[in-house]
This record gives structure tokens, C-alpha cells and sequence, in this order.
């Protein structure tokens, strides 16, 4: 078992995720910050098509507005994923004679909590940050303030709906690990393929756990939950505030994620190969 928790193969996965994932953030980081403040600002100015609403930003608070909080949440995201990645595929290691849906469901579950109870912390920081709301110099020292100003009930603020939405990344990489096996069996998957399955994959886990997501972005910015739940009574669909530009943005970056994860795994592995059998 331990070799299985600690192999190269597992930290190769782990590395390639966290890097696919700063780069599919970083392509499309705009759609990101945009998401943030429709599911947090109860605003009236805040409609219209996704590209109408980035220029609106774009011209009211200036080009960087769309990229304000990047660095933090490209940290905190690089942690987030190397934890899910590395615990995902060493359960696999560790347990599976044989994959399958169910199991992948599994430990997308586990993995996603080890991750939310390491890394919750970080997602506040830098909700926080990109929404302007506290002038935290860093990462590191929104840590320590929201640490001495609201102790861990403020750290770990958001976590209960957080733990639920484990579901999100667990039925993504069901469905990706799923249709993956499909299209290897018939030996027509590629990098390229991994795009439009990651694609199919997160557009699924974002729609079925959207409400979720809503809610914990309200949590984790210290928004109220009030006045949300008073309009979901005259209007239901108001739980899916938000959702045509989390989809634009969560699809497309899960997507390039994939398509450089795999790159990235099979490179490295290919080159460990070469070396194994020189």
C-alpha cells in the first residue's frame, strides 16, 4: 500500500493536473471573475450577454478589473488540484483491480474532501480578494488576518456546502474516466479527444451541482444568504443566477485542463519509460 500512496506515476498525475489547471484558469480567468460577481452581487447593472458584461467591467473598472485576484487564486488552485489529483489516483492504485463508474465516483468523493478540509482556507482568501472587499497584501497574509479576526470559523467559513460539492468534481471525472475507457477500447483517444470529453464531463457536474456552488460562493465572500433565499420563493431559477457564464468559463478551463493533463502524463511517462530501459 505505501508503495502504491507514494509512486512516481501518482506524482506525475498530480503535477500535470495542477499544471493543466493554472493554465486553463489563466486562459480564461476573465469568464472567472465575472461568475464571482454575478453569484455574489445582488445588482441590477449585472445583465445582459456574457461578452456585454465583461466589456461593461472592462470599461467601468478598468482592464485589470477582469484579472483582479489572479495570483492567489492560480496558487491556491495549483494546491487544490495537486491535492485531488495526487489522492484520486493513488486510491486508484491502492484499491483497483478493476475501474469502473461506481468506484471512480468513490474516490472523486474522497479525494474531494481530503481536498476541501486542506484547502478551504486558500477559496476564502481569495473569493475575498477578487471581489475587492478586504485589501489583503497577500495569499499568505489574508490567511493570518482572516485568521485573527474570525479564527477558523472564518477559515474554514463555506466548508459544509463545499463537502457537498465533492459531487461536482467526483461526476466529472466519473463521466471523463468513463467515456476515457470507451474511447481507449476503441483506440481513438487522443489529447485532443481529452478536450471534448473533459468538456462533456464538467458541463454535466456544473449543471447538477450549480445551486450548490451558488451558495457556497455567497459563504465564502461574506455575503448574506437572505436576500437569495427570499427571491428563490417568487423565483426558483434564481439558484442557477449565474450559470450560461460558469459553464462558458468552468467547461472551457476543465477542458484545456484535460487536454494539458494528458499531454503532460503521457510526455513525462514516456520519458521515464525510455530512461527505465536504458
Amino acid at each position: 500500500m505505501p508503495t502504491s500512496l507514494f509512486s512516481y506515476d501518482t506524482l506525475v498525475h498530480a503535477i500535470a493536473g495542477a499544471a493543466g489547471s493554472v493554465i486553463g484558469m489563466t486562459a480564461f480567468y476573465p469568464l472567472d471573475t465575472l461568475r464571482s460577481r454575478i453569484q455574489v452581487e445582488d445588482s441590477i447593472q449585472l445583465q445582459g450577454s456574457t461578452w456585454e458584461l465583461l466589456m461593461k467591467l472592462a470599461n467601468e473598472e478598468g482592464f485589470e478589473s477582469l484579472y483582479q485576484g489572479l495570483c492567489p487564486v492560480l496558487q491556491s488552485l495549483s494546491i487544490s488540484n495537486f491535492v485531488y489529483f495526487y489522492a484520486f489516483h493513488a486510491l486508484r492504485k491502492v484499491t483497483a483491480k478493476e475501474n469502473s463508474a461506481l468506484k471512480d465516483l468513490l474516490y472523486g468523493i474522497v479525494a474531494g474532501s481530503i481536498n476541501v478540509l486542506l484547502t478551504s482556507p486558500l477559496w476564502v482568501v481569495n473569493t475575498r480578494m477578487k471581489l475587492e472587499k478586504n485589501s489583503y497584501s497577500s495569499l499568505f497574509g489574508g490567511l493570518v488576518q482572516v485568521a485573527k479576526q474570525e479564527g477558523a470559523k472564518g477559515l474554514w467559513s463555506g466548508t459544509i456546502p463545499s463537502l457537498l460539492l465533492v459531487s461536482n468534481p467526483a461526476i466529472q471525472f466519473m463521466v471523463y474516466e468513463r467515456l476515457k475507457r470507451d474511447l481507449v477500447s476503441r483506440q481513438c483517444f487522443d489529447t485532443y479527444n481529452a478536450f471534448l470529453v473533459g468538456a462533456i464531463a464538467k458541463a454535466i457536474a456544473t449543471t447538477l451541482t450549480y445551486p450548490v456552488q451558488l451558495i457556497q460562493s455567497r459563504l465564502r465572500a461574506g455575503t448574506s444568504l437572505k436576500p437569495l433565499f427570499k427571491d428563490v420563493k417568487s423565483n426558483p431559477l434564481i439558484l442557477f443566477r449565474g450559470l450560461e457564464v460558469k459553464l462558458l468559463q468552468t467547461v472551457m478551463t476543465a477542458a484545456l485542463m484535460f487536454l494539458i493533463y494528458e499531454k503532460l502524463v503521457r510526455l513525462v511517462l514516456t520519458i521515464m519509460r525510455v530512461k527505465a530501459n536504458k
